[in-house]
Protein backbone atom coordinates (compact mmCIF):
# COMPACT_ATOMS: atom_id res chain seq x y z
CA UNK A 1 0.00 0.00 0.00
CA UNK A 2 2.82 2.45 0.79
CA UNK A 3 4.30 1.97 -2.74
CA UNK A 4 0.93 2.71 -4.33
CA UNK A 5 0.51 5.81 -2.19
CA UNK A 6 4.00 7.00 -3.07
CA UNK A 7 3.25 6.50 -6.78
CA UNK A 8 0.03 8.53 -6.47
CA UNK A 9 1.88 11.35 -4.74
CA UNK A 10 4.56 11.27 -7.45
CA UNK A 11 1.94 11.40 -10.20
CA UNK A 12 0.10 14.30 -8.57
CA UNK A 13 3.31 16.28 -8.10
CA UNK A 14 4.44 15.52 -11.65
CA UNK A 15 1.21 16.80 -13.20
CA UNK A 16 1.16 19.82 -10.93
CA UNK A 17 4.72 20.71 -11.97
CA UNK A 18 4.28 20.11 -15.71
CA UNK A 19 4.46 23.32 -17.75
CA UNK A 20 2.44 21.80 -20.62
CA UNK A 21 0.23 18.77 -21.27
CA UNK A 22 2.25 15.53 -21.32
CA UNK A 23 1.57 12.21 -23.12
CA UNK A 24 1.07 9.06 -21.12
CA UNK A 25 4.33 7.61 -22.53
CA UNK A 26 6.31 10.33 -20.76
CA UNK A 27 4.30 9.83 -17.59
CA UNK A 28 5.12 6.12 -17.70
CA UNK A 29 8.83 6.82 -18.18
CA UNK A 30 9.26 9.77 -15.81
CA UNK A 31 6.92 9.14 -12.85
CA UNK A 32 8.55 6.94 -10.22
CA UNK A 33 6.47 3.92 -9.26
CA UNK A 34 5.41 2.51 -12.64
CA UNK A 35 7.37 -0.73 -13.18
CA UNK A 36 9.52 -0.56 -16.30
CA UNK A 37 9.00 -4.27 -17.00
CA UNK A 38 5.18 -4.22 -17.07
CA UNK A 39 3.42 -4.53 -20.44
CA UNK A 40 1.27 -1.82 -22.01
CA UNK A 41 -2.03 -3.31 -20.86
CA UNK A 42 -0.87 -3.58 -17.23
CA UNK A 43 0.37 0.03 -17.27
CA UNK A 44 -2.90 1.23 -18.81
CA UNK A 45 -4.92 -0.44 -16.05
CA UNK A 46 -2.67 0.95 -13.29
CA UNK A 47 -2.69 4.44 -14.80
CA UNK A 48 -6.49 4.44 -15.12
CA UNK A 49 -6.87 3.42 -11.47
CA UNK A 50 -4.41 6.11 -10.36
CA UNK A 51 -6.22 8.81 -12.32
CA UNK A 52 -9.56 7.77 -10.84
CA UNK A 53 -8.14 7.82 -7.32
CA UNK A 54 -6.63 11.27 -7.79
CA UNK A 55 -9.85 12.58 -9.31
CA UNK A 56 -11.79 11.17 -6.37
CA UNK A 57 -9.36 13.05 -4.10
CA UNK A 58 -10.17 16.34 -5.86
CA UNK A 59 -7.52 16.57 -8.60
CA UNK A 60 -9.00 17.85 -11.89
CA UNK A 61 -6.99 15.81 -14.42
CA UNK A 62 -7.80 16.68 -18.03
CA UNK A 63 -6.93 14.94 -21.30
CA UNK A 64 -7.08 16.05 -24.93
CA UNK A 65 -7.87 14.07 -28.09
CA UNK A 66 -4.16 13.19 -28.52
CA UNK A 67 -3.90 11.58 -25.08
CA UNK A 68 -1.98 14.42 -23.42
CA UNK A 69 -2.68 14.99 -19.74
CA UNK A 70 -2.54 18.07 -17.54
CA UNK A 71 -3.81 19.33 -14.19
CA UNK A 72 -6.45 22.06 -14.18
CA UNK A 73 -5.08 24.02 -11.23
CA UNK A 74 -8.07 26.34 -10.85
CA UNK A 75 -10.56 23.46 -10.76
CA UNK A 76 -8.32 21.52 -8.37
CA UNK A 77 -8.20 24.33 -5.82
CA UNK A 78 -4.59 23.35 -5.22
CA UNK A 79 -3.64 26.37 -3.13
CA UNK A 80 -0.48 26.01 -1.09
CA UNK A 81 -1.01 25.05 2.54
CA UNK A 82 1.80 25.43 5.04
CA UNK A 83 1.86 23.68 8.41
CA UNK A 84 4.11 24.52 11.30
CA UNK A 85 6.24 21.71 12.70
CA UNK A 86 3.85 21.44 15.66
CA UNK A 87 0.77 21.30 13.40
CA UNK A 88 2.31 18.66 11.14
CA UNK A 89 3.26 16.57 14.18
CA UNK A 90 -0.27 16.84 15.58
CA UNK A 91 -1.78 15.74 12.26
CA UNK A 92 0.63 12.81 12.03
CA UNK A 93 -0.14 11.74 15.60
CA UNK A 94 -3.91 11.91 15.11
CA UNK A 95 -3.80 10.19 11.73
CA UNK A 96 -1.44 7.43 12.77
CA UNK A 97 -3.92 6.28 15.41
CA UNK A 98 -6.33 5.37 12.60
CA UNK A 99 -4.25 4.54 9.55
CA UNK A 100 -3.71 0.89 10.51
CA UNK A 101 -6.97 0.45 12.43
CA UNK A 102 -8.99 -2.33 10.72
CA UNK A 103 -12.29 -0.68 11.69
CA UNK A 104 -11.41 2.60 9.91
CA UNK A 105 -12.62 2.33 6.29
CA UNK A 106 -10.63 5.19 4.76
CA UNK A 107 -7.10 4.10 5.63
CA UNK A 108 -5.82 4.42 2.04
CA UNK A 109 -7.09 8.00 1.74
CA UNK A 110 -5.67 8.87 5.14
CA UNK A 111 -2.31 7.35 4.29
CA UNK A 112 -2.20 9.50 1.14
CA UNK A 113 -3.04 12.60 3.18
CA UNK A 114 -0.33 11.81 5.72
CA UNK A 115 2.13 11.32 2.88
CA UNK A 116 1.29 14.80 1.60
CA UNK A 117 1.70 16.35 5.04
CA UNK A 118 5.08 14.71 5.58
CA UNK A 119 6.24 15.26 1.96
CA UNK A 120 7.12 11.59 1.87
CA UNK A 121 5.54 8.24 2.48
CA UNK A 122 3.63 7.67 5.67
CA UNK A 123 5.54 6.06 8.49
CA UNK A 124 4.70 2.49 9.43
CA UNK A 125 4.36 1.09 12.92
CA UNK A 126 1.71 3.30 14.48
CA UNK A 127 2.02 3.90 18.23
CA UNK A 128 -1.66 3.40 18.96
CA UNK A 129 -4.80 1.92 17.46
CA UNK A 130 -8.20 3.52 17.93
CA UNK A 131 -10.93 1.03 18.63
CA UNK A 132 -14.03 2.20 16.81
CA UNK A 133 -16.22 -0.88 17.08
CA UNK A 134 -16.86 -3.61 19.60
CA UNK A 135 -18.00 -5.99 16.86
CA UNK A 136 -15.80 -7.40 14.07
CA UNK A 137 -13.70 -4.29 13.45
CA UNK A 138 -12.04 -5.46 10.26
CA UNK A 139 -15.26 -6.57 8.59
CA UNK A 140 -17.07 -3.39 9.59
CA UNK A 141 -14.24 -1.24 8.22
CA UNK A 142 -14.11 -3.13 4.91
CA UNK A 143 -17.88 -2.97 4.50
CA UNK A 144 -18.03 0.75 5.31
CA UNK A 145 -15.31 1.42 2.71
CA UNK A 146 -17.25 -0.54 0.07
CA UNK A 147 -20.48 1.32 0.91
CA UNK A 148 -18.73 4.69 0.85
CA UNK A 149 -17.33 4.01 -2.62
CA UNK A 150 -20.74 2.83 -3.85
CA UNK A 151 -22.38 5.96 -2.43
CA UNK A 152 -19.84 8.21 -4.17
CA UNK A 153 -20.37 6.36 -7.48
CA UNK A 154 -24.16 6.15 -6.90
CA UNK A 155 -24.25 2.38 -7.36
CA UNK A 156 -26.83 0.16 -5.68
CA UNK A 157 -25.66 -2.28 -3.02
CA UNK A 158 -27.01 -5.60 -1.81
CA UNK A 159 -26.44 -7.24 1.56
CA UNK A 160 -27.96 -9.61 4.08
CA UNK A 161 -29.17 -7.89 7.25
CA UNK A 162 -30.18 -9.02 10.72
CA UNK A 163 -32.59 -6.52 12.25
CA UNK A 164 -33.10 -5.74 15.94
CA UNK A 165 -35.63 -8.59 16.20
CA UNK A 166 -33.06 -11.12 14.98
CA UNK A 167 -34.71 -11.58 11.56
CA UNK A 168 -32.29 -12.01 8.65
CA UNK A 169 -33.29 -10.87 5.15
CA UNK A 170 -31.65 -9.70 1.91
CA UNK A 171 -31.83 -6.02 0.94
CA UNK A 172 -31.04 -3.86 -2.07
CA UNK A 173 -30.33 -0.24 -1.19
CA UNK A 174 -29.44 2.97 -2.98
CA UNK A 175 -26.73 4.26 -0.61
CA UNK A 176 -27.23 7.97 0.03
CA UNK A 177 -24.57 8.36 2.74
CA UNK A 178 -22.87 6.99 5.85
CA UNK A 179 -22.20 8.32 9.32
CA UNK A 180 -20.22 7.20 12.35
CA UNK A 181 -21.97 7.27 15.72
CA UNK A 182 -20.93 5.80 19.04
CA UNK A 183 -18.15 3.81 17.36
CA UNK A 184 -20.41 2.23 14.75
CA UNK A 185 -20.99 2.95 11.07
CA UNK A 186 -24.50 3.38 9.69
CA UNK A 187 -25.78 3.48 6.09
CA UNK A 188 -28.71 5.66 5.05
CA UNK A 189 -30.40 4.93 1.73
CA UNK A 190 -33.54 4.00 -0.13
CA UNK A 191 -34.43 0.35 0.26
CA UNK A 192 -35.69 -0.56 -3.21
CA UNK A 193 -37.86 -3.42 -1.93
CA UNK A 194 -39.57 -1.29 0.70
CA UNK A 195 -39.39 1.97 -1.29
CA UNK A 196 -38.43 3.73 1.93
CA UNK A 197 -35.38 5.59 3.18
CA UNK A 198 -33.93 3.46 5.98
CA UNK A 199 -30.90 3.42 8.27
CA UNK A 200 -28.85 0.20 8.54
CA UNK A 201 -26.09 -0.62 11.02
CA UNK A 202 -23.05 -1.76 9.04
CA UNK A 203 -22.10 -4.24 11.77
CA UNK A 204 -25.35 -6.14 11.13
CA UNK A 205 -24.65 -6.58 7.40
CA UNK A 206 -23.28 -9.68 5.73
CA UNK A 207 -21.83 -10.20 2.24
CA UNK A 208 -22.27 -6.61 1.05
CA UNK A 209 -21.54 -5.97 -2.63
CA UNK A 210 -21.99 -3.12 -5.10
CA UNK A 211 -23.60 -3.42 -8.51
CA UNK A 212 -20.73 -4.11 -10.92
CA UNK A 213 -22.73 -3.52 -14.12
CA UNK A 214 -21.58 -0.36 -15.93
CA UNK A 215 -19.39 0.72 -13.00
CA UNK A 216 -19.02 4.34 -14.16
CA UNK A 217 -22.75 4.84 -14.84
CA UNK A 218 -24.80 5.84 -11.76
CA UNK A 219 -27.78 3.68 -10.77
CA UNK A 220 -29.70 6.44 -8.98
CA UNK A 221 -29.81 10.14 -8.11
CA UNK A 222 -29.48 11.23 -4.49
CA UNK A 223 -32.35 13.52 -3.34
CA UNK A 224 -31.33 17.17 -3.59
CA UNK A 225 -32.38 17.86 0.02
CA UNK A 226 -30.66 14.81 1.53
CA UNK A 227 -28.64 15.55 4.68
CA UNK A 228 -27.19 12.52 6.46
CA UNK A 229 -27.00 14.48 9.74
CA UNK A 230 -30.78 14.36 10.09
CA UNK A 231 -30.60 10.58 10.44
CA UNK A 232 -28.12 10.49 13.33
CA UNK A 233 -29.85 9.13 16.40
CA UNK A 234 -28.93 7.49 19.69
CA UNK A 235 -28.21 3.73 19.51
CA UNK A 236 -31.50 2.70 21.09
CA UNK A 237 -33.57 4.80 18.64
CA UNK A 238 -33.00 2.46 15.70
CA UNK A 239 -35.42 -0.37 15.02
CA UNK A 240 -38.92 -1.02 13.65
CA UNK A 241 -41.16 2.08 13.96
CA UNK A 242 -43.94 -0.10 15.35
CA UNK A 243 -41.76 -0.91 18.37
CA UNK A 244 -41.32 2.75 19.41
CA UNK A 245 -42.12 3.73 23.00
CA UNK A 246 -41.42 6.63 25.36
CA UNK A 247 -38.94 6.09 28.18
CA UNK A 248 -38.01 8.18 31.21
CA UNK A 249 -34.48 8.25 32.59
CA UNK A 250 -33.46 10.19 35.68
CA UNK A 251 -30.09 11.87 36.21
CA UNK A 252 -29.52 12.18 39.95
CA UNK A 253 -27.76 15.16 41.54
CA UNK A 254 -24.30 13.65 41.08
CA UNK A 255 -24.83 13.20 37.33
CA UNK A 256 -26.99 16.23 36.57
CA UNK A 257 -24.01 18.17 35.22
CA UNK A 258 -23.54 15.50 32.52
CA UNK A 259 -27.16 15.42 31.39
CA UNK A 260 -26.88 17.72 28.38
CA UNK A 261 -23.75 16.00 27.07
CA UNK A 262 -25.16 12.48 27.49
CA UNK A 263 -28.53 13.25 25.90
CA UNK A 264 -26.96 15.07 22.96
CA UNK A 265 -29.98 17.31 22.54
CA UNK A 266 -32.33 14.36 21.94
CA UNK A 267 -35.65 14.11 23.75
CA UNK A 268 -36.88 16.44 26.50
CA UNK A 269 -34.69 17.18 29.50
CA UNK A 270 -36.52 18.76 32.43
CA UNK A 271 -35.28 19.73 35.91
CA UNK A 272 -36.87 17.89 38.85
CA UNK A 273 -35.44 19.32 42.05
CA UNK A 274 -31.72 18.52 42.03
CA UNK A 275 -32.28 15.90 39.35
CA UNK A 276 -33.15 15.88 35.67
CA UNK A 277 -35.90 13.83 34.07
CA UNK A 278 -35.14 12.79 30.50
CA UNK A 279 -38.10 11.80 28.33
CA UNK A 280 -36.95 10.10 25.14
CA UNK A 281 -38.44 8.05 22.30
CA UNK A 282 -36.82 4.62 21.92
CA UNK A 283 -37.25 1.48 19.85
CA UNK A 284 -34.89 -1.03 21.47
CA UNK A 285 -35.32 -1.77 25.20
CA UNK A 286 -32.07 -3.78 25.33
CA UNK A 287 -29.99 -1.00 23.79
CA UNK A 288 -31.57 1.62 26.04
CA UNK A 289 -30.67 -0.44 29.11
CA UNK A 290 -27.14 -0.83 27.78
CA UNK A 291 -26.91 2.93 27.09
CA UNK A 292 -27.96 3.77 30.67
CA UNK A 293 -25.47 1.31 32.17
CA UNK A 294 -22.64 2.53 29.93
CA UNK A 295 -23.27 6.16 30.93
CA UNK A 296 -23.81 5.55 34.66
CA UNK A 297 -23.48 5.82 37.57
CA UNK A 298 -26.06 8.44 38.36
CA UNK A 299 -28.59 7.37 35.69
CA UNK A 300 -31.60 5.21 36.42
CA UNK A 301 -34.48 3.94 34.31
CA UNK A 302 -37.89 4.94 35.63
CA UNK A 303 -40.40 4.16 32.90
CA UNK A 304 -41.66 1.95 31.54
CA UNK A 305 -41.23 -0.26 34.57
CA UNK A 306 -40.39 -3.26 32.39
CA UNK A 307 -37.06 -1.57 31.57
CA UNK A 308 -36.10 -1.36 35.22
CA UNK A 309 -36.86 -5.08 35.51
CA UNK A 310 -34.75 -5.76 32.42
CA UNK A 311 -31.91 -3.69 33.88
CA UNK A 312 -31.96 -5.57 37.18
CA UNK A 313 -32.03 -8.93 35.42
CA UNK A 314 -29.01 -7.96 33.35
CA UNK A 315 -27.04 -6.79 36.36
CA UNK A 316 -27.92 -9.94 38.31
CA UNK A 317 -26.72 -12.07 35.40
CA UNK A 318 -23.40 -10.20 35.43
CA UNK A 319 -23.05 -10.73 39.18
CA UNK A 320 -23.79 -14.46 38.88
CA UNK A 321 -21.24 -14.78 36.08
CA UNK A 322 -18.52 -13.37 38.35
CA UNK A 323 -19.39 -15.28 41.53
Amino acid sequence: MADAVERLVNLALYLADAAAPVPHARIRAEVAGYPAEQDDAAFARMFERDKDLLRDAGFAIEVDERGNYWLDREATFAASVEFSAEEAAAIQAAGSALVDDPSFPFAADLRLALAKVSSGKAEGGVPAVARLADEDAERQGETAALLSAASAARKRVTFGYTNSLGVFAPHEVEPYGLFLHDGRWYLVGRDTGLDQTRTYAVARMRDASANAVRPKAPDFERPADFDVRTFVRLPFQYGPPAEEFEATVFFDASAAWRAEAVTGGEGRLRPDGNEFAWHIRARSPERLVRFVLENGPGLRLVAPTSLATLERAGLEAVIRAHE
